[in-house]
C-alpha cells in the first residue's frame, strides 16, 4: 500500500527542522520602519532626489561661499575714503575689472574677477546674488516653521476637541480665506515696516531689519490656514480610533493624546506640507522685495536683485536674469521635492 494512503502516522515529520530547513522555509528580512520604507521610495524617484541634492548644493554655496569671497555684498568698489569716486567699477560686466585694478594686473599683481560683473554702485554681484540666496533660504525656511507651528496647534485643538470650538475655529479659517492674500500681505507689510522700525531700534532685532520681522508676521498671520485645515481633516478621522478611545478611557490629558497618538500619525502630512511651503515662503519674499517691502538695503535678497535690475534692464539683462533663475531653480526644486515627498510618505499613494 502506498505510503501515502496509509492511515499511520509518518513519525518522520515531527522531526525538529534543522537550520538549514529553517534558513529555507523561513524568508527572514531585517526589521524596517515608515521613515526607512518612505526613504527607500524617495530614493527610488530620480526626480526628488536630484531636486533634493540641487537644494542641498545651493544651501551649502550659500553658506561656504561667503568665508573665502574676497569681495563682500555692502562694499563699494570705487569708493575710498579721501580720494574721488571711481566711476568705473560701475555697472562692470562679468570677467572686467576696475581701473585701479587693470593697473594692478599690469604691475602683476593676481585680482580675483567679478564673476558676475558690479552693479551700479560698484558692488560684486556674485557675491550679493549668493547672500541673497542665503536670505531668501532663511526667510522661506523659518517662516515654514512658523506656519507649522501655528497651524499644527490649531488644526490640533479643533479636530480633537470638535463641537463649538471647532465651529469657531473653522469660521475664523474661513475669514481669513476670503481675504485676498497679496493685497493683504502688502498692507500689512507697508504697516508693520513704518510701525516695527522705531519699535525695534537698540534692541538685538535691529539688525535683522524690520522688514523681515514683518515678514514673519504676515505668515503667521496669514498663511498657517492650509496647514490648519489639513491637520485638522487628519486628527478628525483618527481620533476615533480604537487605541485614541483606549487612552481617554484611561484618564488621559487630551494634550498627551494629542502628542503622543494623533500628531505622530499625521507626520505624513506635516512633512509633505512643510515642504510645499517652504518655496510658496520664498516666492512671497521675492514679490515683496521685489516691491521694496522685503529686505533692509544694503542686505539683498533676490527679490530686491530683481528689482534694481529693472532700472538698467536694457544695458545689463543678465542682472535681472541671473536672480531670476536662482528663484527659479529653488522653486522648482522644492516644489519638485516636495512631490516626491506626497507621493514617499503618503499611504494612499503606495502601490
Amino acid at each position: 500500500m502506498s505510503k501515502k494512503l496509509s492511515m499511520h502516522v509518518d513519525v518522520d515529520a515531527f522531526l525538529p527542522a534543522n537550520d538549514e530547513e529553517k534558513a529555507y522555509m523561513v524568508q527572514m528580512r531585517p526589521s524596517s520602519t515608515f521613515f526607512k520604507d518612505g526613504v527607500k521610495r524617495l530614493l527610488k524617484n530620480h526626480v526628488a532626489t536630484l531636486s533634493f541634492i540641487i537644494i542641498v548644493i545651493i544651501t551649502l554655496a550659500s553658506i561656504i561661499i561667503p568665508m573665502f569671497w574676497p569681495y563682500s555684498y555692502d562694499s563699494m568698489l570705487g569708493v575710498n575714503p579721501g580720494r574721488p569716486v571711481d566711476a568705473s567699477y560701475n555697472n562692470l560686466a562679468p570677467f572686467t575689472y576696475g581701473k585701479t585694478e587693470l593697473k594692478q594686473i599690469e604691475a602683476g599683481e593676481k585680482v580675483f574677477p567679478h564673476v558676475f560683473g558690479t552693479d551700479s554702485s560698484g558692488r560684486d554681484y556674485f557675491i550679493r546674488v549668493v547672500y541673497g540666496t542665503r536670505i531668501s533660504l532663511a526667510v522661506g525656511f523659518f517662516a515654514s516653521i512658523i506656519v507649522l507651528i501655528i497651524g499644527m496647534t490649531v488644526g490640533s485643538i479643533a479636530g480633537y476637541c470638535g463641537g463649538k470650538v471647532d465651529l469657531i475655529i473653522m469660521r475664523i479659517v474661513d475669514i481669513i480665506y476670503s481675504l485676498p492674500d497679496m493685497l493683504m500681505v502688502i498692507l500689512l507689510a507697508s504697516v508693520l515696516k513704518t510701525t516695527l522700525g522705531p519699535a525695534l531700534e537698540g534692541t538685538a532685532l535691529e539688525k535683522i531689519g524690520s522688514n523681515i520681522i514683518s515678514l514673519f508676521i504676515v505668515f503667521g498671520l496669514l498663511y498657517w490656514v492650509s496647514m490648519s485645515r489639513l491637520i485638522r481633516g487628519q486628527i478628525l478621522s483618527l481620533r476615533e480610533q480604537e487605541y485614541v478611545l483606549a487612552s481617554r478611557a484611561a484618564g488621559a490629558k487630551g494634550s498627551w493624546v494629542i502628542r503622543r497618538h494623533l500628531l505622530p500619525n499625521c507626520i505624513s502630512v506635516v512633512i509633505i506640507s512643510t515642504a510645499l511651503q517652504i518655496p510658496n515662503a520664498i516666492f512671497t519674499e521675492s514679490y515683496l522685495s521685489f516691491l521694496g517691502l522685503g529686505v533692509n538695503a544694503p542686505m539683498p535678497s533676490l527679490g530686491s536683485l530683481a528689482s534694481d535690475a529693472l532700472n538698467g534692464l536694457s544695458s545689463y539683462p543678465f542682472r535681472m536674469v541671473i536672480p531670476a533663475v536662482v528663484i527659479s531653480l529653488i522653486v522648482l526644486s522644492l516644489n519638485l521635492f516636495g512631490d516626491g515627498l506626497r507621493d514617499a510618505f503618503d499611504p494612499k499613494l503606495r502601490n
